[in-house]
């Protein structure tokens, strides 16, 4: 633990005094002060009635996946819940889903479902090169707010990761810093998937003036959250070709150091800071998202949530499409 802190506390000084000559960290913020939207959100609720739809055909479950925008610019019925939605245009998209409008990025794809519908997003037949989770772990602040439900540990082993990954993907998971979330990680959860731990590194929050928004010895919150990063080393019935079996390794303890969101629990994005380690046309997976990334496959129960309209300035050069469903409008 003393050099936990001694790796933060001097790698977080190293980082805020390279920044501030840079205009960076002064305490100035350009964010408007405009109070936040809600977030009440009812994604959720939608995937639990979702499943009383039957599931789609083995032979529609082939095609892996259905597009939200056709070649012609039209659109027919999509079900978000039972396949997997491709946006492969250019441009993002505006959709309507029970009177509620999401913006959906270009060339993106994601999965509206729990875990009794992630069916799908195996038999949409891609083999990930980076996986990316934050988990809803469970913990008494979770349980106080109700801002989102939480997920018993074991659970976690029920994803399909060795269905979804490529031979030595990238498995990176947010972990909170109860210890025993940690551990389960570590000794647990990844060995469960045939993932082998390869790093550690650390979130470290900080004020518009580079301090901590925490005591880094608080017995109580931290001002860092930990990411486990491990390498999936495929079963032998996985054919392996030789520019997937090269791989660049991991450095340990590397520090994440910014101002966290306003949106409650939301992380910073990785896509920059893991490029060097996957590939610039690696095939990135967000599990338990709860917003959308261009060039991503996103999966989870309020996996558009922060894709509202209400969190966007739109410009005219969007496209509006409203989705059918067979969910009676009733929330």
């Amino acid at each position: 633990m003393t050099q936990i802190k001694s790796v933060i506390l001097e790698g977080t000084k190293y980082l805020v005094d390279s920044a501030q000559p840079l205009g960076y960290l002064n305490g100035q913020t350009n964010v408007d002060k405009e109070p936040l939207p809600s977030q009440e959100c009812n994604l959720a609720a939608l995937c639990e009635m979702a499943k009383d739809l039957p599931l789609v055909e083995d032979e529609e479950q082939e095609r892996g996946a259905q597009l939200l925008v056709g070649e012609d610019g039209c659109t027919s019925h999509v079900d978000l819940f039972s396949q997997v939605t491709e946006n492969k245009a250019d441009w993002a998209t505006v959709v309507t889903l029970m009177g509620e409008e999401y913006v959906i990025p270009p060339h993106t794809a994601f999965l509206l479902s729990d875990f009794t519908r992630i069916q799908p997003l195996v038999h949409y037949g891609t083999r990930f090169d980076l996986i990316v989770m934050d988990p809803p772990w469970e913990n008494k602040s979770v349980k106080r707010s109700r801002r989102y439900g939480s997920l018993p540990s074991s659970q976690l082993k029920r994803l399909p990761i060795p269905l979804l990954a490529s031979p030595n993907c990238l498995v990176v998971t947010w972990v909170t810093n109860r210890p025993s979330h940690l551990r389960f990680v570590r000794d647990e959860l990844y060995p469960h998937w045939g993932v082998e731990v390869v790093a550690e590194w650390f979130w470290v929050k900080v004020t518009t003036f580079g301090q901590f928004v925490f005591p880094l010895d608080s017995p109580h919150k931290k001002p860092y959250e930990v990411l486990v990063l491990g390498r999936y080393r495929c079963s032998a019935d996985i054919s392996e070709s030789p520019s997937e079996t090269s791989e660049v390794p991991v450095e340990d303890q590397r520090l994440i150091v910014s101002v966290p969101s306003a949106l409650h629990s939301q992380k910073p994005s990785l896509s920059e800071v893991l490029k060097p380690y996957i590939g610039a046309e690696a095939k990135c997976l967000e599990l338990f998202a709860r917003s959308l990334q261009p060039g991503w496959t996103s999966w989870g129960n309020e996996v558009l949530k922060f894709q509202h309209v209400r969190y966007f300035n739109l410009t005219p050069d969007y496209v509006y499409i409203i989705l059918s469903s067979s969910l009676p409008l009733c929330l």
